[in-house]
């Protein structure tokens, strides 16, 4: 076996008998949604999905936008982008933001009664209004032609994400709009020559997110976890089907 991958290393495991709050991220949830039998065989079995190869760059860009809004959020002063879009806010200064931001330690969090799940995640980071209502933001990064948007299929999982932190600030007791914004930014690739530097146009594209679903999906995503035999498959699960196929053709 890769000294890299095992398949088994999964420690996070959810027992159905134990009275501890079981901790449940974000990423988790939404893989919940996008395949159960991928989620219970995760999180009740142990045996995760293949990682995915790391997207440094995208790293990078998120590190420099954090330093470069932070330095506003020391100042109490309005980011360029958000004058240049004609938004009347400033980043939002809090103690607790290096740990909203930190999503493999603890990030933003909340312990649903109901279930007993202690759900997390990881804001890139918060702005805020005169109202005092806070503004979620994601950043992403991406190098295509054209303007970018938020109309493909796949960005659905985007906005996904904006109303899970939503919903999670809201339970923490805090004012929040219903209006995200994602900071966009596209690389570059018409210049004449990469001269040891890569260029991006950033736009700020607006969200109106309804986090109603959240709690639902909490309660479904447990009562998965319950259950005594593992669930079907998404329909449209790649590795689910690969699996499939495997199995088949060695009998």
């Amino acid at each position: 076996m890769s000294q890299y991958y095992n398949p088994r290393r999964n420690r996070n495991l959810f027992d159905p008998h134990s009275k501890e709050p079981f901790r449940l991220s974000r990423s988790r949830l939404e893989l919940f949604m996008n395949c159960p039998r991928c989620f219970y065989l995760d999180r009740r079995l142990g045996t995760d999905r293949p990682p995915g190869f790391p997207f440094s760059l995208n790293s990078a860009v998120d590190t420099l936008l954090k330093k470069e809004f932070d330095i506003h959020r020391a100042s109490g002063t309005p980011h360029p982008l958000m004058q240049a879009y004609g938004l009347d806010a400033v980043p939002f200064q809090h103690e607790k933001m290096e740990e909203w931001r930190d999503s493999l330690r603890r990030g933003i969090t909340y312990l649903h009664p109901k279930t007993n799940l202690y759900f997390t995640g990881g804001v890139d980071d918060v702005w805020v209004d005169p109202k005092g209502e806070l503004i979620i933001v994601d950043y992403k990064a991406t190098a295509k032609d054209g303007e970018v948007n938020l109309d493909a299929e796949w960005q659905g999982g985007y906005k996904r994400q904006m109303e899970m932190y939503q919903w999670l600030f809201r339970k923490n007791n805090f004012k929040v709009s219903d209006t995200g914004y994602f900071v966009y930014c596209n690389g570059q690739t018409d210049r004449k020559a990469f001269d040891g530097k890569l260029e991006f146009t950033v736009k700020l594209l607006p969200y109106t997110g309804n986090d109603e679903w959240v709690e639902g999906m909490l309660i479904a995503a447990h009562d998965c976890l319950m259950g005594d035999v593992i669930p079907a498959s998404s329909a449209n699960c790649d590795y689910c089907a690969y699996r499939q196929a495997t199995s088949e053709l060695e009998g």
